[in-house]
């Protein structure tokens, strides 16, 4: 009897039925697992940028570009020929092989930098392939409408695991070392594979049928899920080129990575210019992580599945172009350190918690092809395309003499545009769930 009031009692917090809390539990504790792994790497991969040369950073950059375009073509090559249980822990397994190679190449000693360099590339690239990958899995299991109530509590399992990682690297760095760290973070990689065991368990009792049955409303008439999706190594971006609707999703994807990179350079300019004591600079940024994290959490658990149920998927994707706009304007008439801080924490809060939530949706209603193959070209190669061109677009805008109100300015035009194709998304997903 407490059993079942304790369930009742969770399913009214998060917003989910009874048959749905052990699959929203394990969904939780897999995205919990695969952030705080790799939370634990990133400050490993920032001291190896370090070691491998500050000067050497933007060529770093350049190589994770390059890293994804051959990545992109591997992974459609394995998709296409393994069926999903068999693809998604593979994926998994192929980077937690990688680290065990790394921990080894560390302990040898041999070429230090070059293996330096090499692991900044690899996490950069692990970190976005990973996650479009849970993502990816995440729209399969679950159909639109539990989507559009649960994954602001899946998204909320990230945003744990993301302060969890830090803590993890901090408190054992100094008892076990840097390079054992990374077996910490293959051990958490390790345990999203039996989070996936789970997830393929509990399955039939969200869509009521097996995880690999040919009759998923989602499968391709083409090719059962009980197989490899077929198609070519390049069919993510085929896919993504033929359909308004993904060009639509990866416009989106650019919009946000141009305004954020924006964002971050006017960040380091402000911040550079109003602190100059390193420490008050990594204290305010350590502030600034907890204020996001906190709020993240808060409305993913409790607010987020109400938010879209109130709004719509168009006006929740709407909501973070709209604030952004708002925050340019306010860096072009006032850019100083008070308006960054807010700006920038409501921003960040506000996309971790909504924005990420509501666009996965939008993948809930393509075909099982476009969702493995073109969802993982945007996630990965649109956004690292966007980083790269929107740096050089910064760069030559302060070149030819803009100052940092000036270009928060031209930002505001930008916001306008994806606040547009945020809400014509929202209502092209609507249309698309109910055919």
């Amino acid at each position: 009897m407490q059993t079942n009031r304790l369930t009742v009692w969770l399913g009214r917090v998060l917003g989910a039925e009874p048959r749905e809390l052990p699959a929203l539990c394990w969904a939780f504790l897999y995205f919990f697992s695969l952030l705080a792994g790799y939370y634990v790497l990133r400050p490993i991969r920032d001291e190896m940028g370090i070691e491998g040369g500050v000067g050497n950073l933007p060529w770093l950059f350049t190589a994770t570009f390059l890293v994804m375009l051959g990545a992109i073509p591997l992974y459609g090559w394995a998709s296409a020929r393994w069926a999903r249980r068999r693809l998604i822990p593979g994926v998994y397994l192929f980077f937690l092989a990688n680290l065990v190679l790394f921990y080894l190449a560390f302990r040898w000693g041999e070429a230090p930098e070059v293996t330096a360099r090499v692991f900044f590339v690899w996490v950069s690239v692990f970190n976005l392939f990973v996650v479009s990958v849970f993502w990816t899995f995440m729209a399969d299991l679950f159909t639109t409408e539990q989507g559009r109530r649960l994954f602001g509590v899946v998204a909320a399992g990230g945003s744990v695991g993301a302060m969890a990682g830090p803590a993890l690297t901090t408190g054992l760095v100094r008892l076990i070392g840097v390079h054992d760290l990374l077996m910490v973070s293959g051990g958490l990689l390790a345990f999203t594979l039996v989070c996936i065991t789970g997830l393929i368990h509990q399955a039939p009792r969200l869509r009521q049928e097996p995880f690999d049955s040919p009759e998923d409303p989602h499968a391709s008439e083409e090719q059962p899920a009980t197989e490899g999706l077929g198609g070519g190594a390049w069919a993510g971006v085929r896919l993504l080129a033929g359909s308004p609707y993904l060009l639509g999703i990866a416009g989106y994807i650019l919009l946000y990575t141009a305004t954020s990179t924006f964002l971050y350079f006017e960040q380091a300019h402000i911040v550079e210019d109003a602190l100059a004591d390193s420490e008050n600079r990594t204290a305010l940024f350590g502030a600034m992580d907890l204020a996001v994290n906190t709020l993240t959490v808060l409305t993913q658990v409790f607010l987020t599945g109400r938010i879209v149920a109130a709004l719509g998927l168009g006006l929740t994707l709407a909501l973070l172009p709209a604030l952004v706009g708002v925050g340019f304007a306010a860096l072009a008439a006032a850019p100083i350190l008070g308006v960054l801080v807010v700006f920038q924490v409501l921003r960040r809060a506000t996309g971790y918690a909504l924005a990420r939530p509501a666009r996965e949706v939008l993948f809930t209603v393509v075909g099982r092809e476009a969702r493995y193959k073109a969802k993982n070209v945007i996630d990965t190669l649109i956004y690292r395309g966007g980083d790269a061109v929107t740096g050089w677009a910064f760069a030559g805008l302060t070149g030819l003499g803009l100052g940092l109100a000036a270009i928060a300015a031209l930002a505001v035009p930008l916001a306008a545009v994806w606040l547009l194709l945020g809400l014509a998304l929202g209502r092209r997903q609507e249309r698309m769930a109910l055919q």
